[in-house]
C-alpha cells in the first residue's frame, strides 16, 4: 500500500471521523445493566465471542467483498453484499445503527473522493433506498476505492469495532485506559486471524452471537440509556 492510500483510508478509521459511532454501544449498555458484563475480563469475553462467532463470518465477509467492489468499481457487487448483510442482522437496533454510520461514511467519501465514481454511485443508491448502506459495506467500499487491500481493510474494520466497545465500556463501567489498551492488545491476534481467513466469494454469510443479539434487542426497553443502541 502506498502512503497516499494509507493516509486517505486512515481518515475513515480514526475516531475523529464523524460517523456517529460514539452514540452506539452495540448492545453493551444492556449487557452491563443486565449483569452479563461486570468487569474487564467479562468484557473481553463478550467482545471476543462477538468477533469470533458474529463478525468473523458476517461483517468480515461483507468488508472483504465490498473492498473488492470498491477496487473494481462494481456497484452491483456491493449492493448484493449490502442486502445480504441486512438480512442477517436480527436486531432492529443494530440494523439502524449500522445503516446510520454507513450512510454517514458514504456521504462524506463520495463528496471528498470525487475521482472515485463508484462512491458517488453507491451514495445515490443509498439515498434512493435501493440499498441499506450498512457500515461494513460502506467502509469496505471506501477503503477499496482508496487503494487498500482486503485483508488490511477487514483488520481495520474489526480494530475500529473493538475500539468502539472499549470506548463505550469506559463510559459505562469502571474500566480505565490501561485495561482498555490491554484488551485491545489481547484481541489483536484474533483480529489478524479473522482478517486473513475471511471467506471466499462462494461462502455464505452466517452469524452465531445469540447473547450479544439478545442484549442488542433489549436495549430499546432499558429504563435509562446513555447510548442509542
Amino acid at each position: 500500500m502506498n502512503t497516499p492510500a494509507l493516509l486517505e483510508g486512515l481518515r475513515f478509521i480514526d475516531t475523529f471521523f464523524p460517523s456517529g459511532g460514539y452514540a452506539f454501544s452495540s448492545g453493551l449498555e444492556a449487557a452491563i445493566q443486565g449483569g452479563a458484563v461486570k468487569n474487564s475480563d467479562q468484557l473481553a469475553g463478550y467482545v471476543g465471542d462477538l468477533l469470533r462467532g458474529g463478525m468473523s463470518r458476517r461483517e468480515a465477509f461483507a468488508v472483504k467483498w465490498a473492498n473488492q467492489a470498491g477496487s473494481d468499481g462494481k456497484v452491483s457487487l456491493a449492493a448484493e453484499v449490502d442486502r445480504e448483510l441486512d438480512s442477517t442482522k436480527l436486531s432492529r437496533e443494530s440494523r439502524m445503527a449500522s445503516r446510520q454510520m454507513g450512510r454517514q461514511i458514504m456521504r462524506m467519501a463520495a463528496d471528498q473522493l470525487r475521482g472515485k465514481a463508484v462512491l458517488g454511485e453507491y451514495r445515490d443508491a443509498i439515498e434512493s433506498e435501493q440499498v441499506p448502506g450498512h457500515l461494513a459495506v460502506c467502509f469496505g467500499l471506501t477503503l477499496g476505492a482508496s487503494g487498500w487491500e482486503a485483508e488490511a481493510t477487514v483488520a481495520a474494520f474489526l480494530y475500529q469495532t473493538a475500539v468502539g466497545f472499549v470506548s463505550a465500556a469506559m463510559r459505562l463501567s469502571p474500566i480505565g485506559q490501561h485495561e482498555g489498551q490491554r484488551m485491545l492488545s489481547e484481541w489483536l491476534p484474533l483480529i489478524d486471524r479473522i482478517s486473513r481467513e475471511a471467506g471466499s466469494e462462494t461462502t455464505m454469510m452466517s452469524s452465531w452471537s445469540p447473547i450479544q443479539d439478545i442484549y442488542s434487542m433489549r436495549h430499546g426497553r432499558l429504563e435509562w440509556r446513555l447510548f442509542r443502541s
